[in-house]
Order: structure tokens, then sequence, then C-alpha cells
């Protein structure tokens, strides 16, 4: 992590203890890194004047060894019933990080999450895809390792993690997808963020997740 990036979630950090001051405890939380941080979730529900209540704590640039270091801002000062859970993009794209490495880090996240909210139903999120060919230049060189193979794979063993731990393995992607399976190109930034339609796209599907039964 650059001092810049540091410097910028230091900051996001701060902010997200101030505001676990004046949180509802119980209800629903999203974590993970900038793909979940740029998922509006509190606006949309704002906006359609929903009851529900939930809150995300996603942070850019966040990798497994990231969040494992600050699971007690980003999780259990929230106190959540219900956890949705996108990290590991970031490790994808580190070609000094193996699927591995990311996948252990990952199985120490729910292992400790366990520990300290034993009663919190987990969803596992499957990874977006990507789309090289709408890629920005200064993208292109990130996608030639975090490929949608490369995704595939790590979505294979993310639905092991959720067997192991009673988690829900949740996959929400086909209204991003093209007839490619890439992301499609009017949902993505650069090729790989996903722009609000995009994530307008999906929001009916985590809504049926969010609003189920409690199943643990």
């Amino acid at each position: 992590m650059t001092p810049e990036l540091k410097k910028e979630t230091d900051k996001k950090l701060e902010n997200y203890r101030k505001q676990n001051l004046t949180v509802r405890k119980n209800q629903i939380l999203f974590v993970g890194s900038s793909l979940m941080e740029m998922f509006p979730i509190e606006e949309f529900i704002r906006e359609k004047q929903l009851s529900l209540i939930a809150y995300n704590r996603g942070i850019g640039g966040y990798k497994t060894e990231d969040l494992l270091k600050t699971l007690d801002i980003c999780v259990y000062e929230l106190s959540p019933r219900r956890i949705f859970i996108n990290i590991g993009t970031n490790d994808l794209s580190d070609p000094d990080i193996s699927l591995k490495q990311m996948i252990c880090n990952y199985d120490r996240i729910l292992t400790q999450i366990e520990e300290k909210l034993p009663e919190a139903e987990l969803y596992l999120m499957a990874y977006y895809p990507v789309n090289d060919k709408a890629a920005a230049e200064d993208m292109k060189p990130c996608l030639r390792i975090r490929t949608n193979a490369k995704i595939a794979q790590a979505n294979h063993e993310v639905i092991k993690l959720a067997e192991k731990h009673n988690a829900k393995y949740i996959d929400v992607n086909a209204p991003l997808k093209d007839a490619e399976g890439n992301l499609k190109k009017e949902y993505t930034i650069e090729g790989m963020h996903i722009n609000r339609a995009g994530y307008l796209s999906i929001l009916d599907d985590i809504l049926k997740y969010a609003n189920e039964p409690a199943w643990r």
C-alpha cells in the first residue's frame, strides 16, 4: 500500500470508527474492498424508502490481509446479524500473492468473525467479472493478471469456504455479464470497477438475500 493510499485508508477507518458509535446493532453489513465501497447500498435503500438498515464498510485498495487487521472497525463494532463479504479481488491483481495465500487469509477472516459473532449469517459474494476489451489503457496491465478465468477459479475456492464455514455463497453477477461472460461495457467505469447502473442491476438480487428469513 502506497503512503498516499495508507493515508486515505486511515482517514476512512477513523470516519468509520466515529460512525460506528451511533449505528444500530444487529443490522446488515457490507464489507470488502473498492467494489464493495462503491456499491451505494445505503443510498439505494434511502431512495427506495425501504425499512431495511444496512451499513457499508468497504475500503478501496483493501486486500485480505488488510481486512484481517481491521475487523474490529469494519465488522465487530457494528455487531451485525448478516454480513455480505466481497474481499480478495486486489489479491487477485497482485502477481506476488498466490490464490492459496488469498484463500488462507479469507479463511482466517471467516474463522475470526465466527468466533467473535457466532450468530452472524455470512454471505460470500462471487467476484464480479471484468472486461479487458473495455478497459482503459492504465487498467489493461492489471487485467492481464486479474482475468475472468482467474476470477472463476477464485470463485470455486470461495464456494469451498462457504461450505466449510456454514456460510452462503451467492452469485448475483448474471445481470452484469454480456454474452461472452465479461462485465458489460455499459456497466463498467474502466473495465474493472462498476458504475451506478451496474450496481442498480444487481440490487434486487441483493435485497432478496438481505430480506430473507433468518437461517442461522
